[in-house]
C-alpha cells in the first residue's frame, strides 16, 4: 500500500480536511491522526508503508503541543513500542 492508499482507505478519519486537501496533508498529522483515531491494523499497515524508523522519527519530533494531541495512552503506548522495534 501507498500513503496515498492510507489516506483513502481512512478518509472518514480526515473528515475536516476538503476532499481537494486530503493528499496533501503532513506526515505528523497522518501519523497523530492514524495513531489516535485508526485501528491497530492501520497503525501497522502505516509502519510497514512508511518504514518503522521514519514513523518513530515523525511521531518523537512532536514537541510541545503537538505532543499533547496523541491521547496519553497511545502516546505512551507507541513510545515503548517505536523504541523497542524502530
Amino acid at each position: 500500500m501507498t500513503r496515498s492508499g492510507i489516506i483513502e482507505k481512512n478518509k472518514n478519519l480526515f473528515w475536516y480536511t476538503p476532499e481537494s486537501q486530503k493528499q496533501k496533508i503532513s506526515d505528523s498529522l497522518l501519523v497523530e491522526t492514524i495513531f489516535n483515531e485508526g485501528t491497530l491494523d492501520d497503525c501497522r499497515e502505516l509502519i510497514t508503508t512508511l518504514g518503522g524508523k521514519y514513523i518513530a522519527k515523525v511521531f518523537f519530533s512532536a514537541k510541545d503541543r503537538q505532543k499533547a494531541n496523541y491521547y496519553p495512552e497511545i502516546y505512551h503506548f507507541f513510545s515503548l513500542v517505536l523504541q523497542k522495534y524502530a
